[in-house]
């Protein structure tokens, strides 16, 4: 059987995630959790993670501490890519399943997005390098508008960074995407969401781009006229003909020529007396129109999550440390409590009270009678620990005597509970959605981490 899963369901996935993220007032919690201070190997070399239930337990394992994800902290993304001159960019067209090598749209150097409604190209019909940085303010005209440029490029803007979300979610590698859900004259819409709403509202749906010829065909003695039949109104476009073929076909204006209302079109040729014709196909635009939906436009079906701890987050994070696993977790509990886990951030380690805590340091293995443990943290008295398959998951008892492998040694004098328990978090309880296993990342108490992860559906 072959059978695919359309952008639409993948689209939809993601945004249900992504709601049930963004609504903090609702019954579930997101949180970004952080640890595996062990190396992977004796050359430290990252691990590629399985997608197994035994993956999990091992991630559990090892986590040292959460932060929640509050609102604001995701967001549909896109793959960046810069605008640059000299560079070819596609046109948009409706038969892409991917991002062409040759994108189609850019962003600018003032974090201005904008979408190729056209190729530029001679009159040879062979792509020509984008030249003129697109940009509606320098040709012109309203946000609202396509324009071309004298490259003979057509772009159209889609929307602007907000200051906010470049700080959150603009990275090296991906630049954030989003529907405004609001009218340009609602009141609690920022200067950037007003100027992608008045650009939404100006969408016309069912227009056709462009002309893509699928045959060039030969003998041309003239340029063919260009007829679109089908349920829509206004398509114009000139074909041009070089060596006896149709080697381009574009619109005839950036707007007037591009019509409206086509849920389906078709391409008759009529003229030029050609000796075998040239056949060809319109890219169509959805019934919203290309700027109606920047998420449906620029084909997202992945959105980041982003989390920014800083310093030691209350005591919960740990500093002097470092950690080589990031996770997303939903609805983690309180240690021993059926309670889910609602504080901003919480520590998942285990943790023992000792007489000499002095002697022993952290990332050296803790042993006892009957349990072996990686150190994570020293505070004071209080040792912090984790263990997973490689030390397993022996318990320590009160009253023993343990020893590091640097030399150190302490007694035990409060083992905290039967397993040990001494974070506010349990790293056993809740959904394990993500797992990402990084290069070791060292953490100090004046550093703020920029964990972003992207997940894609």
């Amino acid at each position: 059987m072959a059978a695919i899963i359309t952008d639409t369901l993948r689209r939809q996935s993601a945004e249900t995630l992504l709601n049930d993220i963004l609504d903090t007032t609702g019954s579930n919690s997101y949180f970004i959790g952080v640890g595996k201070s062990d190396q992977y190997d004796s050359s430290d070399t990252v691990v590629t993670p399985v997608n197994s239930l035994r993956e999990q337990r091992i991630a559990r394992a090892n986590l040292q501490s959460v932060k929640q994800i509050t609102s604001g902290g995701a967001s549909f993304v896109v793959p960046r890519y810069n605008w640059g001159s000299g560079t070819v960019y596609s046109g948009w067209n409706d038969a892409y399943a991917d991002i062409p090598a040759n994108t189609y749209y850019v962003l600018t150097e003032n974090n201005e997005v904008y979408v190729c409604l056209q190729q530029g190209r001679n009159l040879l019909g062979i792509p020509v390098n984008s030249i003129v940085k697109p940009s509606y303010t320098d040709a012109g005209v309203t946000q609202t508008q396509a324009f071309q440029t004298a490259d003979g490029y057509r772009w159209k803007f889609l929307y602007a960074l907000s200051p906010t979300k470049a700080n959150n979610f603009l990275s090296s590698n991906f630049l954030p995407t989003q529907f405004i859900a609001d009218s340009s004259g609602d009141p609690g819409l920022n200067t950037f969401e007003i100027q992608q709403a008045l650009v939404q509202e100006a969408s016309v749906g069912g227009q056709v781009l462009g002309v893509s010829i699928t045959n060039a065909g030969a003998g041309y003695t003239s340029a063919p006229t260009v007829i679109f039949r089908g349920n829509g109104t206004g398509a114009s476009a000139t074909a041009t003909v070089s060596g006896g073929a149709v080697v381009k076909i574009e619109m005839d204006d950036e707007s007037a020529s591009l019509g409206s209302g086509y849920l389906y079109s078709s391409i008759q040729f009529s003229g030029g007396s050609p000796t075998t014709p040239a056949t060809a196909r319109p890219i169509i635009t959805s019934m919203n129109g290309i700027g109606y939906d920047p998420v449906i436009d620029l084909l997202s079906t992945s959105i980041m999550v982003v989390s920014k701890p800083t310093g030691t987050e209350s005591g919960n994070f740990l500093v002097d440390q470092d950690f080589r696993q990031i996770l997303l977790m939903k609805n983690p509990k309180w240690k021993d409590s059926a309670d889910l886990f609602d504080e901003v951030s919480g520590k998942a380690l285990r943790a023992i009270k000792v007489d000499n805590a002095g002697t022993l340091a952290i990332d050296n293995l803790l042993w006892g009678d009957s349990a072996l443990a990686y150190i994570d943290q020293i505070d004071g008295t209080t040792v912090f620990y984790h263990q997973n398959e490689t030390t397993g998951f022996g318990t320590f008892s009160n009253g023993e005597t343990i020893s590091d492998d640097g030399g150190g040694t302490a007694t035990i004098l409060n083992a905290m509970d039967s397993t040990g328990w001494g974070g506010q978090v349990d790293a056993w309880t809740g959904d394990l959605l993500y797992i990402e296993n990084r290069a070791r990342i060292l953490r100090d108490a004046a550093q703020s981490e920029d964990i972003k992860v992207i997940l894609t559906f």
